[in-house]
């Protein structure tokens, strides 16, 4: 077995501290290593202490966790994972965190929860493992295509990610004109924190994204963000696709659940549509895309070089689910082509 993941926990409450430290610590191949209540204490810290892994507050006395967050990034880059409270501000400030370089999140747990902070020991121990490179900020990317240089045709796109997956997604739909196929998404992120990426993946794409209602018309132009939380996102209705959100158990442990949504895309679009699998832990999303595939759709996969967690890509392409992988900042590139409409027609 290979050593236990090292982790210092950061954070100004005291129970809040001890409660991540009982978590992690019911895990044996996690240690936690040491405690700090501040950026000044954790800096220090870091120096002695070398952790594998940080888990950081956001919210903290002397310097945010934002700013303390850029540092290690700029200074001594490693993984971190952000631990915020479940609020509007609080989920604005972790995605801001996601693109800085933060490993992932996870949310503060509120009263009479019966699995606080869920899976951040699998989170701590995959953090460690990981070989990125986290001084390495999203890059640059070129202006979308005009609405004018891009012909839509009738494909539906489904795209399916985890850790990591903030910033895949911004690096992918920056890509897409205004004028995109109709695109469904299927992103792990706790509960209220969807409705904050949607806004904050509209401000910087050109197509309009909003998180997904029951019932909304899938229309060129419109990216749809699974809500986090208590259901499914699938997409159906032959004359007219539209959104539906889905009671049903959590399907590989997640819910939303990227396969939920690839099985409802394989079986309504068939070889009009094009899945694509991104960064991610686990498993969740390669048998659906295997579907997709059997059903006529393009399949694309994120390559093992450009992922923050190669788990959902490797799993996919290790089950021949993968038609093409990918460099991430091939993927929007490569969506356009797949979906444009043929001069002839409008395939």
């Amino acid at each position: 077995m290979s050593a236990p993941a090292r982790v210092l926990v950061v954070d100004d409450s005291p129970t809040m501290r001890g409660l991540i430290t009982a978590v992690l610590s019911s895990d044996p191949e996690v240690n936690v290593i040491g405690q700090a209540g501040d950026a000044l204490e954790a800096r220090e810290a870091i120096k002695r202490l070398n952790p594998d892994v940080v888990t950081l507050d956001i919210e903290m006395p002397n310097m945010n966790g934002l700013d303390f967050l850029e540092k290690i990034m700029t200074l001594r880059p490693m993984p971190v994972i952000m631990v915020s409270t479940m609020t509007h501000r609080g989920a604005e400030a972790t995605l801001a965190a996601l693109e800085i370089g933060a490993f992932d999140c996870v949310g503060k747990p509120g009263p009479g929860e019966l699995r606080p902070f869920g899976d951040l020991a699998e989170k701590v121990k995959a953090a460690a493992r990981t070989q990125r490179q986290f001084s390495q900020p999203v890059a640059a990317v070129a202006p979308p295509p005009s609405v004018a240089d891009f012909r839509v045709g009738r494909k539906i796109v489904a795209i399916g990610s985890s850790t990591g997956g903030v910033e895949a997604l911004i690096a992918v739909l920056q890509k897409f004109p205004a004028n995109c196929p109709p695109t469904v998404i299927t992103q792990h992120m706790p509960p209220t924190f969807t409705k904050s990426f949607a806004e904050r993946l509209n401000r910087l794409c050109a197509p309009v994204v909003q998180e997904a209602t029951d019932g909304a018309r899938l229309e060129i132009g419109k990216i749809y963000l699974a809500p986090g939380g208590e259901r499914h996102l699938q997409v159906s209705g032959a004359s007219a696709p539209c959104c539906r959100l889905v009671d049903r158990a959590p399907v590989n442990g997640h819910r939303p659940s990227v396969d939920v949504l690839f099985d409802s895309v394989a079986e309504l679009a068939g070889r009009n549509a094009v899945g694509v699998i991104l960064t991610g832990m686990g498993r969740d999303g390669a048998a659906g895309l295997l579907k997709m595939r059997h059903a006529g759709a393009r399949t694309l996969g994120q390559n093992e070089k450009t992922c923050v967690v190669y788990g959902m890509p490797r799993v996919a392409h290790e089950l021949g689910a993968v038609e093409q992988q990918l460099p991430l900042s091939a993927i929007g590139e490569e969506i356009l082509k797949m979906t444009a409409a043929r001069k002839e027609g409008t395939e």
